[in-house]
């Protein structure tokens, strides 16, 4: 007898404000029993230290995270100087000191270059795999860790304020695979000192903003209402919401029907595009496929049945 999977089938992203001292994994399990999910996981990992922005999807969004992982983030955090930690944040130990503290016009002066396209060294203690085993567990065992710098994209950053002589905070706008850490650690190299990461907040992601974020305090008193009060639904956000960059189509439900069974749809009206990397297509504003265009035909690569 097959095991019947736990959980309902429940389609759409919830943008989790992620509160700190939770990891990324621990925040999923809980809004995937609180909405009693079958299917669930996380565009972007939050370090535990990090608050802010984590988008959870559920159901059918879980085949669009790359297409939100791929995005930009937008993240405010502040730096501690004079003290390099072996985590580049306040969780490690104090590896080298500086007494030099900078002001705002030497931070400011050294900013150009941190933006556009830059070569960063990963920390140490990052997800990152070396030859199969995460440079993390290296690290903690006392092991060498040996990362390749990487071209990196950041298109903004901007000081935001000097609240003492051993703190500034920032705004960075940037691409996938950029260390926050590595840049406060690079930042405070370029000024002669010393420097690490005391406070991380991530406030965007992707086509997803700071105003649609849902605490979790939120989600478990809405949770333990009255079941006939408590509508979850509420606060989920349509799988599509996730394809922002990407075109959209619209098709008959009788051409649905095709691409539901894997086959390529001929685009009908003088506007049907010929050709498309990447789009869409959507049938009574339900979303029913990801694909691309080759000579006017949509050819679907996942397929959303049932994701209504």
């Amino acid at each position: 007898m097959a095991r019947r999977k736990k959980g309902q089938d429940i389609h759409g992203w919830v943008l989790l404000d992620k509160p700190v001292g939770l990891g990324s994994t621990q925040a999923v399990s809980k809004v995937r029993w609180l909405f009693d999910a079958r299917k669930a996981g996380h565009a972007g990992t939050l370090d535990p230290l990090a608050s802010g922005m984590l988008p959870i999807a559920l159901g059918h969004a879980t085949r669009t995270v790359p297409f939100v992982q791929d995005g930009r983030k937008t993240y405010a955090f502040t730096v501690r100087w004079g003290e390099a930690t072996s985590t580049d944040d306040c969780e490690g130990d104090i590896v080298a000191t500086s007494d030099l503290r900078p002001d705002a016009a030497a931070i400011n002066a050294i900013l150009p270059r941190f933006t556009g396209v830059i070569s960063q060294l990963p920390p140490a203690f990052s997800a990152l795999k070396i030859d199969g085993e995460r440079a993390y567990d290296l690290a903690r065992a006392g092991k060498p860790v040996k990362l390749a710098p990487r071209d990196i994209e950041v298109d903004e950053l901007s000081l935001t304020g000097c609240p003492d002589a051993d703190h500034a905070t920032f705004e960075t706008r940037c691409g996938k695979g950029t260390y926050i850490r590595a840049l406060a650690r690079d930042m405070a190299r370029a000024l002669g000192t010393e420097g690490h990461v005391s406070a991380l907040r991530r406030t965007q992601v992707g086509p997803f903003q700071q105003s649609q974020m849902i605490s979790l305090e939120v989600l478990q008193e809405m949770r333990h209402r009255d079941p006939a009060e408590a509508d979850m639904a509420s606060v989920l956000h349509p799988v599509e919401t996730a394809l922002d960059d990407i075109p959209a189509l619209a098709v008959t439900e009788a051409e649905a029907a095709r691409l539901f069974n894997g086959q390529a749809i001929l685009l009908r009206g003088r506007d049907a595009p010929i050709a498309l990397a990447e789009a869409y297509v959507t049938t009574r504003n339900t979303l029913v496929a990801i694909g691309s265009v080759a000579q006017g035909q949509f050819i679907p690569k996942r397929v959303f049945k049932n994701a209504g």
